[in-house]
């Protein structure tokens, strides 16, 4: 691996910015210091007071692979993850063969080894009926287990109680859940269409998978989770009442923790009208005040990550009627760019937002020897470039294997302009550079 060198950048680590130059040799970070001199790098980039950060480490992706070529590839999807500052994901089981046996999941790893330009590693899936290879799992060989405890099809979706009860008492390392409640769906979208008629618009998306909807769920999950003293992750809140569900003390003193997406920090459901089943996704966006709780909500202790649940549907899906157009949307290519309005309009602090995406997020996984800037660890790391104007997103090719995005009327204040992963440059001057090979991430449990 070559050696990079950057020079007059502003690194954010562990509740701090300060000036400094970093130097990067065979894929990790040697030294930081205030000026590095007399190194002959591969490599010089002058920051020129740009922020060096962490790359964000994504715990919640669907990269469609096997199974949905049209949809996105570890391929594209790994690469428009690095334009948006991610350098590690955690793909999530739901392709096609879904990943409920350990020959998917070593397929899995296969082809992110040859395609993926991004660090990776694999959540393993829960049916009704592998619950025996779940239990022997090695906790070291997945990033997490998750399960659909509603909303999801086919055999993924586990709801009888007596397999969730063996579920969390035998899970052998952090469980994902996926919180909504489908008989509650179900008599939602019944009492919708009594009311409106077969052809519901996009809005009743927030009312038929309503607060009440994953409370129900996400209530259940922590009940048990205390029952058993299982690790427990709920993916995706979307509410503020879910809220007081989660303890606000650090990381380190929890067994339950719980994340957000920023689909859900940015939209509301005041979006609905212009953007329709672009922004379809499950859980729903809701309304402007649970927004505004998650937002909140992510300067204590509550949320403990943010991720993204990119999850790519083709265009012609999309401009399907409510009823048959899928849910999730392609995010990771904008992630932080997206992310870091929140720290131009003074939501969050720059310190909190790298906390979330990239600390926290190592820690929960037990991820070595990434997700902060110090010497020794691998230099996975994203030089974030100010535009007070702003960069119309229109004005950018998408990389996603899908051709869109739901930002493509914004503008963002901040872009990409370097991406390292794992010491290897990846997103250089608005360029992806494909000889990037990303690594296997390693979890210690």
């Amino acid at each position: 691996m070559n050696s990079v060198l950057i020079r007059n950048a502003r690194l954010v680590d562990d509740g701090h910015e300060f000036y400094a130059d970093l130097l990067v040799s065979h894929g990790r970070i040697v030294k930081i210091g205030r000026s590095i001199f007399g190194e002959n790098a591969t490599l010089e980039i002058d920051a020129n007071g740009q922020w060096l950060l962490p790359g964000m480490i994504d715990d919640q992706v669907h990269f469609r692979e096997p199974g949905s070529p049209a949809k996105g590839s570890i391929y594209t999807e790994s690469r428009a993850a690095v334009a948006g500052g991610i350098t590690s994901f955690m793909d999530m089981p739901n392709t096609n063969p879904a990943t409920l046996t350990l020959e998917a999941l070593t397929d899995k790893k296969r082809r992110a080894a040859i395609n993926s330009v991004a660090n990776y590693g694999f959540h393993f899936g829960v049916s009704h009926d592998n619950l025996d290879t779940v239990a022997a799992l090695n906790p070291s060989e997945v990033a997490g287990v998750k399960v659909f405890m509603g909303a999801s099809t086919g055999n993924l979706l586990v709801d009888d109680p007596k397999t969730l009860e063996r579920l969390f008492a035998e899970v052998p390392t952090i469980l994902l859940a996926h919180c909504e409640h489908t008989p509650s769906i179900e008599a939602n979208t019944a009492r919708l269409r009594e009311q409106f008629g077969e052809h519901l618009p996009p809005d009743a998306h927030a009312l038929i998978r309503n607060a009440e909807v994953c409370y129900r769920s996400s209530s259940l999950a922590v009940e048990l989770a205390k029952r058993h003293g299982t690790r427990l992750h709920v993916l995706h809140l979307t509410t503020a009442r879910e809220l007081e569900l989660f303890e606000n003390k650090p990381l380190a003193h929890k067994r339950i923790t719980a994340e957000v997406c920023l689909h859900h920090l940015l939209f509301d459901d005041r979006d609905y009208p212009d953007l329709g089943n672009q922004i379809k996704c499950n859980p729903a966006i809701k309304s402007q005040a649970d927004r505004d709780a998650l937002r909140l909500a992510l300067s204590s202790n509550r949320l403990d990550v943010i991720g993204s649940d990119h999850a790519p549907h083709t265009w012609a899906e999309k401009q399907l009627s409510y009823a048959q157009a899928p849910s999730g949307l392609p995010l990771v290519q904008h992630a932080l760019p997206a992310l870091l309005e929140l720290v131009a309009d003074g939501v969050l602090p720059i310190t909190t937002l790298v906390a979330k995406t990239s600390h926290r997020v190592a820690d929960l996984f037990a991820i070595p020897d990434r997700g902060y800037l110090r010497e020794g660890y691998w230099a996975d790391l994203v030089l974030i470039q100010p535009e007070p104007e702003g960069v119309a997103v229109s004005r950018q090719p998408i990389l996603s294997q899908c051709g869109w995005t739901p930002f493509a009327r914004r503008s963002f204040r901040h872009r990409v302009s370097t991406t390292l992963v794992s010491g290897q440059v990846a997103w250089h001057d608005n360029r992806l550079h494909d000889g990037c090979q990303g690594l296997p991430l390693r979890f210690m449990r």
